[in-house]
């Protein structure tokens, strides 16, 4: 059994972060026997550590020997980093000391001695650690390796579960279990503007400012505060909308698929903050009553679908498509399930411009890209067209928008009579939302040995 060292800290400087996402990534070493080695810091989560009865070694600093330490004491195989006071020259001793495995996670894009990097955020890229990580390490990046808890998954199934109801709206805010830039009250301050709003404030006993929190919240019927919950999935799929520091949190807001306002309140938010603003999101670099205010308008205003030809799309968004694109779950229903290179995709996008027989777009809604839809084979002499679809990959429960974008797109805007679908056989997920929609069945056809079903919708008003 491989002994394996967790080494993370809590507190209400620090936060409850590092923690948190580390009880989920702990659940993964299934035949480990799991420590952790924390510091017992004001405001610490420890208490977390203990419920899930793994050991815990308390350290009296972040030195280095005292790790070593528990190294030898414990004959740990592999440790799992988590922290922003260890830097490389720290693990570069420790792996030359002990000779251990290290596991670190990092969302910095810091440079490290390890065997193995983790970074669980939308925006990361294993090409930003070249020359930051030795030769050998192993690299795991991006949304792929994101961490959920089983609360996320099991109400992600449930679908959205907010009414959208705009005289009666719910906001999600949480600015870190220990809020430690004070931002609670601020907040709830500029949603007194909005009477419609009924705010749900999520935070934990790590927070040094929970008692002015509570002062403030306690005769205020528009507020309610959780302190400790094991429902924030819950809570967050019931909202609206939410109001988030760019940190793990936006991982886990983008999964649940609900619009989001994201303001700074430190510097190791700086790579999900710029990557949420290239990306048109709502962020602030740092709150401001003024801006805020003005973004929750916009949000509110901006439950329109917005299609947008990939012709005027940037170069990161033409990148994300593609990932997209050679994504296993999407490739795996085109009829070419090869691998596009970023040139041809390039060059493929550029031919565009002069077409009148395709169209392209990416989908947003609230600001958030949901998907792509493409329109082939345009033929308005004869008032028909082809079209495919496919999703964000992290994303579920975005087909009816991307149904209905197609349909208002190729009725109003095409305005073509026939809307036509190749879908093969075993895509029962597709089949099912077309044929909620009226399509209906025409023929089945054999495409490289693989039943294809050919189905259509009429435009009964043309």
């Amino acid at each position: 059994m491989q002994n394996t060292l967790f080494r993370a800290d809590s507190s209400s400087t620090i936060g409850t972060g590092h923690i948190m996402r580390d009880l989920v990534l702990v659940e993964q070493f299934d035949d480990a026997n799991i420590i952790f080695a924390t510091q017992d810091l004001p405001g610490n989560i420890n208490h977390k550590i203990e419920e899930k009865n793994y050991a815990i070694e308390i350290l009296n600093s972040n030195d280095i020997e005292e790790l070593i330490d528990i190294i030898k004491r414990h004959s740990i195989d592999m440790i799992v980093i988590d922290h922003y006071g260890i830097d490389y020259d720290f693990e570069k001793a420790l792996k030359e000391i002990t000779d251990v495995t290290i596991f670190v996670l990092d969302d910095t894009y810091e440079k490290h001695h390890c065997d193995i990097l983790l970074n669980i955020n939308l925006y990361a890229d294993s090409i930003q650690y070249k020359d930051l990580v030795p030769d050998n390490c192993e690299l795991r990046c991006g949304a792929n390796y994101m961490l959920l808890r089983d609360e996320f998954i099991i109400e992600k199934q449930k679908g959205r579960q907010n009414k959208n109801d705009k005289k009666n709206l719910n906001v999600f805010i949480v600015m870190g279990g220990a809020d430690h830039s004070n931002l609670n009250i601020e907040i709830l301050k500029v949603l007194e503007n909005f009477p419609n709003i009924h705010a749900n404030v999520v935070t934990t006993t790590a927070n040094q400012y929970l008692n002015e929190l509570q002062k403030y919240v306690v005769d205020k019927d528009k507020i309610t505060l959780h302190i400790n919950t094991s429902q924030i999935a819950k809570i967050m799929n019931e909202s609206d909308f939410a109001i988030v520091t760019p940190s793990v949190t936006v991982n886990e807001i983008v999964y649940m698929d609900v619009p989001f306002i994201a303001i700074k309140t430190a510097n190791n938010q700086d790579e999900m903050y710029k990557y949420l603003s290239q990306k048109d999101y709502l962020v602030l670099e740092n709150f401001n009553v003024v801006d805020l205010k003005s973004k929750i308008e916009k949000l509110l205003d901006n439950e329109k679908i917005e299609l947008v030809n990939f012709i005027d799309l940037d170069l990161d968004e033409k990148k994300m498509v593609l990932g997209w694109r050679n994504h296993q779950n999407i490739c795996k229903w085109m009829f070419n399930q090869e691998t596009i290179s970023l040139d041809d995709h390039l060059s493929y996008i550029e031919s565009l411009e002069d077409r009148e027989d395709r169209s392209y777009f990416l989908v947003k809604k609230s600001s958030q890209a949901i998907g792509v839809i493409d329109f082939t084979n345009i033929d308005h002499k004869n008032k028909k067209t082809e079209f495919g679809v496919y999703t964000n990959p992290i994303l579920k429960g975005v087909g009816d928008i991307l149904m209905e974008s197609i349909i208002d797109y190729a009725f109003n805007s095409l305005k073509v009579k026939t809307l036509i679908s190749e879908v093969f056989e075993n895509n029962i997920p597709a089949i099912n939302l077309y044929k909620r929609y009226n399509f209906k069945d025409v023929e089945i056809k054999q495409v490289n040995n693989t039943n294809v079903i050919y189905m259509e919708l009429e435009n009964e008003n043309r």
